[in-house]
């Protein structure tokens, strides 16, 4: 009974301790221009880069364009594959760069409804129905364009990513071995 009291006297006080740490967790964002995202981000949106937004694909076995034309010569692609994936690349900057731009542009909308304290219900549900549209745009924009540089790759290539990017079995072919072994 002694060790369950020391338990929870311990718990009490790390969970109080992680909660003073935690009630100023936003202070120094309010002068943010838009309070949502940080200038990495929206520099990032505006570029179309990717910002994690592919990371079901990535870290299971589906390389991006953008890196794999990074590792091009370690991974020997071939002159085709290289031009495809570019091809690639390039679509997917042109899909992406105009999204990541609209969701700057519809974040921004929605920090002047609430700072110029014009929000209502209704201007909110739509305001956050657009963003959540193009969230989702943006996020498919991503991933479709690592299915098809995946398809592009022999297995051999794609082991050789997976290695090169510090993924442990991360190819299709390794990790549905490891499944059968469980």
């Amino acid at each position: 009974m002694n060790r369950m009291l020391l338990l929870a006297v311990i718990l009490l006080l790390t969970g109080n301790a992680a909660g003073a740490q935690s009630s100023q967790p936003y202070a120094g964002l309010e002068g943010r221009p838009i309070k949502t995202l940080s200038q990495q981000q929206v520099d990032d949106l505006r570029a179309g880069r990717g910002m994690g937004l592919a990371l079901a694909a990535e870290l299971n076995g589906y390389p991006g364009p953008s890196h794999v034309l990074e590792l091009g010569d370690r991974l020997d692609l071939t002159a085709d594959q290289r031009a495809e994936v570019r091809r690639l690349f390039e679509a997917m900057k042109q899909e992406a760069i105009p999204l990541g731009k609209k969701l700057v542009d519809q974040e921004r909308a929605l920090e002047d409804l609430f700072s110029s304290r014009a929000v209502t219900s209704e201007s909110l549900k739509a305001s956050i129905a657009a963003i959540a549209e193009t969230q989702g745009k943006l996020r498919e924009s991503h991933l479709k364009y690592h299915l098809a540089t995946a398809a592009l790759l022999a297995p051999g290539q794609m082991q050789r990513y997976a290695e090169l990017r510090g993924y442990q079995n991360q190819s299709p072919d390794t990790r549905a071995g490891h499944k059968h072994h469980h």
